[in-house]
């Protein structure tokens, strides 16, 4: 088992970092945040609930709650115009620290890309570094499902993410950073995960992560060191 002084050194030497983006990069969970714009916000983040403490299949959970929302484009315009995603506090400093150590940064996320490469250019993270959920929509802007080959629309879809960064960019160490269990599943591959409880605190990472973070603060400590 690594031990906490060798999780620090993994992180400080790490060459790629990757994050979770709903509740960890940002404050909101994008799903529910497009849910209160279509106004079905209580059914669904009941669902969101569920899911992301494991209960449910990720593409199930995924599928159920878009047939309820049923986003059309112009809603998920309408989001990001009048409701931009708040990023978490420490957040750009993080990023753009490891930006300058020449660390690879990824967002991946269960939640959609046209949300996530927003909060992606905020962080002057390149839009081929972003790995999400793809909407799909009809000719005339309607909703018309998910992409369902994405690696993040199923289960263990984030370990699969950095499987293949592995495999193209042969780093030796990537780090998972996330609040939810579909984060610590990524892990292995991922080298290392830590747990974040900025914005809400899973029990089940909580108890089960070797290393637990509330503020990013922290580690941004671990880089000045």
């Amino acid at each position: 088992m690594v031990s906490h002084s060798e999780l620090r050194k993994l992180f400080y030497s790490a060459d790629a970092v990757c994050f979770d983006v709903d509740s960890t990069v940002i404050r909101e969970e994008g799903i529910d945040e497009l849910a209160k714009i279509c106004g079905v916000e209580d059914a669904v983040s009941e669902m969101t609930r569920r899911a992301m403490g494991g209960a449910v299949p990720f593409k199930a959970a995924l599928t159920e709650r878009l047939a309820l929302i049923q986003p059309s484009r112009e809603q998920v315009q309408r989001l990001i115009a009048e409701q931009p995603p708040h990023l978490t506090p420490g957040i750009r400093e993080l990023v753009s620290r490891l930006q300058e150590r020449n660390v690879q940064v990824f967002l991946i996320s269960g939640g959609f890309r046209s949300i996530v490469e927003h909060v992606a250019s905020k962080l002057n993270i390149p839009a081929t570094n972003v790995f999400a959920n793809r909407l799909k929509s009809y000719f005339n802007g309607e909703y018309a499902g998910f992409d369902e080959t994405q690696p993040t629309a199923e289960s263990g879809g984030k370990g699969e993410v950095i499987k293949l960064l592995k495999e193209k960019f042969h780093f030796k160490k990537i780090i998972m950073i996330g609040d939810g269990a579909t984060d610590m599943e990524a892990c292995p591959p991922a080298d290392a995960f830590i747990g974040f409880g900025g914005n809400v605190i899973r029990q089940q990472v909580k108890d089960n992560a070797k290393w637990y973070i509330t503020d990013f603060v922290e580690l941004l400590g671990e880089l000045e060191e």
